[in-house]
């Protein structure tokens, strides 16, 4: 995986690789992201932050415990003039331009697959699957209200069912 850093020379779109990168580390829907507001940002009593926000597709409450590379996101963007404008966290382009610039730029990486903004909604999950994160609490942060939703998302990765195997391998050595 490409660093953010060589992401943003790689492709000149710092706002794109932002955007992107969110979506990675949040989970969150191009639409939930585009309406998302300074007011749905809040620290707890550990002095942790979350994004605490309805979606805006089901209404159901997203709770997604922030990161250090989306906070620093978020701060970057926090003085941009549209961002102060409209009161919201990112100044988000539409959805058709940056699956436009996805295009592109899977086009000039020789990636084959069709990226778009949602695309690093399911990645999201698979990188939390695979770092042991629950499918309950990766339901929690994608706003889902059936976990059967999450696992459309979450595909079930070969390491993982390797690591889950060890356990069996060791009770049952020889």
């Amino acid at each position: 995986m490409l660093l953010y850093n060589e992401l943003q020379f790689f492709c000149q779109i710092p706002l794109l690789v932002a955007l992107i990168v969110f979506y990675l580390f949040t989970g969150l829907a191009f639409t939930d992201v585009q309406h998302l507001t300074p007011e749905h940002i809040l620290c707890d009593n550990k002095g942790e932050y979350w994004i605490r926000k309805p979606r805006e597709k089901t209404t159901n409450m997203c709770n997604i415990p922030l990161l250090e590379i989306p906070l620093k996101l978020i701060d970057k963007y926090k003085h941009h003039p549209e961002c102060e404008r409209k009161n919201i966290v990112f100044p988000v382009p539409s959805n058709q331009r940056m699956n436009s610039y996805l295009k592109e730029i899977a086009d000039l990486c020789g990636i084959k697959k069709n990226l778009s903004t949602h695309v690093a909604r399911h990645s999201f999950a698979c990188i939390a699957l695979a770092n042991k994160v629950s499918m309950e609490s990766i339901a929690k942060m994608l706003g889902h209200s059936d976990i059967k939703t999450t696992k459309i998302y979450a595909k079930v990765l070969d390491r993982t069912i390797s690591e889950e195997m060890q356990t069996l391998r060791e009770k049952f050595a020889v």
